[in-house]
């Protein structure tokens, strides 16, 4: 691939690759104006807020649990509701999420999903390569411009009603390989900017628009922020305001408790609250790693049923509907429906069982990844939701407290357990890093909230030191063991080769996020350093 021979507009450079091929598709002068815009009008507000991330974490530590805020006691009292929701989107009973890369693209658009999210966060591995094709594909598909082929026959995408919706990364990651400035861009900013400048006129004058999932939010300046992003970006391009539509995906701690006030930062450009389960596990254990009440039994004991997660999914769900809001389901239970050894009744029944307990919760819609299970999930709904969505259902019969989000799971910590999670976070950061974000181990489809999931407990299990196997605690020599077996083991499943060098570079990363006696917030910023 040869480097750019142009002149990039004033103040914008390039540490990576940046190639001929995306300058008159994406990297144009005109694209990289306008992100730049963006990065040098918020940027510095998107690093305070960051900073605000870190001095509550510090509140946390010593103690100071999260509460409703008592200054916006107004906002969450008063009545007030979010901007009309399209009539087009009135329906999302089911979403298929995956990467922007061709194949999951052609499938996820063709399943009779409502909607796809492409998603540059959790399914995504953000190396550079990765980041342009994805922005390239989009632009491409709502241009009509993108031939896409299935392992089964080439076909067109066909245009039906699946609607194409993004997901930027989140406020904390950088585009380390384009500078404004002389410094990273924001990859929030960047994927929106690249998203919005290239497709919001059109998918305007298609009566669609430009709609996005905002991920990893942590307060409502947070997303006041984005809304500010919105109206500026809507300005520039001579788009009418409100026409940007987003859900906020809760999956931490601190957002949980501002979901009002988060609903009341987007109301003009709101569409709704999505229930970010297995990243909310991750959230707990890193905002509380501290403290050894929060200390978590094996992941495979962690459902839905566990009090804190129910009580996070019924005050979505009672927060979303009295402000007229979609509440959007937790991704399905991530069964692959292709090669697993003949299991597919007792998965299938298992999907269906998750599905249905959502609808029966209240929720609206649900995340699927694996387009086969896309009919299951609307099965479901269908059977529960004769309308287009349950916004008249608010739930108002039960209460959620702060304790209520805060009263964990208590259980057994196993060898099984702690081997598994060694075993699945090395699988994960191999494949991460050789740039696929979304895989299949043991029947499971995965992307990065299982990894940090992972590495998060065994962090919590080896620093609270009191985890013990056997007759061995979980030490530096006991942790390191482990994962080496694992690693041979996974080595024999691959029959060695080439592939082994990723999960000897996995097992550096897993052993600097587990032994640190810092915890490190995400493995993306450690990982990040590995590609080019």
């Amino acid at each position: 691939m040869n480097s750019i021979s142009y002149r990039p507009p004033q103040g914008v450079g390039f540490a990576g690759a940046a190639t001929e091929e995306f300058v008159d598709t994406l990297l144009t002068s005109e694209a990289l104006q306008f992100t730049a815009k963006l990065e040098r009008e918020f940027g510095e507000r998107r690093r305070l807020l960051l900073k605000r991330r870190s001095e509550r974490q510090m509140e946390f530590n010593i103690g100071k649990m999260p509460d409703f805020l008592p200054e916006t006691e107004q906002i969450r009292s008063s009545y007030w509701r979010i901007a009309s929701i399209p009539n087009h989107l009135l329906d999302r009973r089911v979403e298929g999420v995956g990467p922007p890369d061709k194949d999951t693209m052609m499938n996820m658009l063709n399943s009779d999903a409502n909607s796809y999210v492409a998603d540059f966060e959790d399914t995504n591995s953000p190396t550079w390569h990765n980041i342009l094709y994805g922005h390239v594909n989009l632009r491409d598909y709502v241009q009509g411009a993108l031939p896409l082929f299935s392992e089964r026959r080439e076909r067109q995408v066909s245009n039906h009603s699946t609607m194409l919706m993004m997901c930027p990364r989140g406020w904390h990651a950088e585009e380390k390989h384009v500078l404004i400035d002389g410094k990273p861009v924001s990859a929030s900013l960047f994927d929106f900017g690249m998203f919005f400048f290239h497709n919001a006129r059109k998918l305007f004058s298609q009566e669609a628009g430009p709609y996005l999932y905002l991920p990893k939010l942590e307060s409502a300046l947070e997303a006041s922020l984005w809304n500010d992003v919105f109206l500026m970006a809507q300005d520039e391009l001579g788009i009418p305001r409100g026409s940007i539509k987003a859900t906020v995906i809760i999956e931490t701690v601190p957002a949980a408790f501002e979901m009002n006030e988060i609903l009341y930062a987007l109301k003009d450009h709101c569409l709704g609250l999505a229930c970010g389960r297995w990243n909310y596990i991750f959230s707990l254990i890193k905002k509380f790693r501290h403290h050894n009440e929060f200390v978590l039994p094996d992941r495979s004991r962690l459902s839905m049923m566990a009090h804190f997660l129910s009580s996070l999914s019924l005050l979505i769900i009672q927060t979303s509907h009295k402000r007229g809001a979609h509440a959007i389901g937790g991704m399905t239970v991530r069964y692959s429906l292709k090669n697993n050894g003949g299991l597919n009744e007792e998965i299938l029944a298992n999907i269906y069982a998750d599905k249905e307990r959502e609808v029966e919760d209240g929720y609206d819609g649900t995340w699927v990844m694996d387009p086969e299970s896309v009919p299951i999930a609307k099965a479901a709904f269908d059977s529960r939701m004769s309308g287009p969505n349950q916004l008249h259902r608010k739930r108002s019969e039960m209460q959620v407290s702060p304790q209520d989000l805060l009263t964990v799971h208590r259980g057994e910590v196993t060898e099984q357990g702690f081997r598994k999670n060694i075993s699945d976070a090395l699988e994960y950061f191999a494949a991460w890093l050789n740039g696929k974000g979304v895989i299949v181990s043991k029947n499971l489809i995965e992307h990065a909230a299982t990894a940090e999931i992972s590495r998060a407990q065994l962090w919590q299990w080896f620093h609270h030191g009191n985890k013990s196997f056997g007759g061995q605690k979980a030490e530096t020599d006991f942790f390191k063991r482990i994962a080496q077996e694992e690693l041979q083991k996974i080595a024999a499943e691959h029959n060695g080769g080439a592939r082994i060098n990723n999960y000897t570079l996995a097992k550096k990363v897993l052993e600097l996020l587990v032994l640190d006696k810092n915890f490190i917030d995400f493995f993306t910023t450690i990982g990040y350093q590995y590609f080019e």
